[in-house]
């Protein structure tokens, strides 16, 4: 099952939200459960089955990172795992001045500021890919579908980091 087919919408990175909401409480209401509720048991199955699928498909393709995957992985590219290390050595020395960015607010004399400018990096840093990753999807080659991928892997490090930001955060000003 395509998803883009399932909500009867373009298979593009750019998706309209509301157009995609809207779609998927039509398909909803066609299979919810509770319509089955009279139905035999393996309508009822297979209605649940079916709103499960909608779901899945709904929220992948609701989230752009997400989105951007399930579309490389239509297209047949080869999404590494977690562990595989990047082979982008100038990303790993970024990754790691980041992390020092976020563990100098520790210990910064106004935490709120320091905070704030690696919210701000991060929030910069993230759009600039992501409007890179875009592009190369819209591009659809080789070439441009395997440095979105690689870029899809830069845009989850950053969200990752931005995790660890909110978590350093709650960490700093519970107290």
């Amino acid at each position: 099952m395509n998803y883009f087919q399932l909500f009867n919408i373009e298979a593009s990175f750019d998706v309209d939200i509301q157009e995609l909401s809207s779609s998927y409480q039509t398909l909803q209401k066609t299979v919810h459960p509770d319509k089955f509720a009279h139905a035999s048991e393996q309508e009822q199955r297979i209605a649940v089955q079916k709103s499960a699928q909608i779901n899945d498909a709904y929220q992948t393709l609701k989230n752009p990172l997400q989105r951007a995957e399930y579309i490389l992985v239509q297209r047949g590219v080869e999404m590494p795992n977690e562990q595989h290390s990047f082979q982008d050595t100038s990303f790993l020395m970024r990754q790691m001045e980041l992390r020092e960015m976020l563990e100098d607010v520790r210990h910064s004399g106004d935490v709120d500021a320091a905070l704030l400018e690696v919210q701000s990096v991060l929030s910069t840093e993230y759009l600039q890919l992501s409007q890179i990753m875009r592009t190369q999807i819209s591009e659809n080659n080789a070439a441009s579908n395997s440095a979105a991928c690689d870029n899809l892997r830069k845009l989850k490090f950053y969200q990752k980091l931005n995790v660890e930001v909110d978590r350093l955060e709650d960490s700093l000003f519970d107290d």
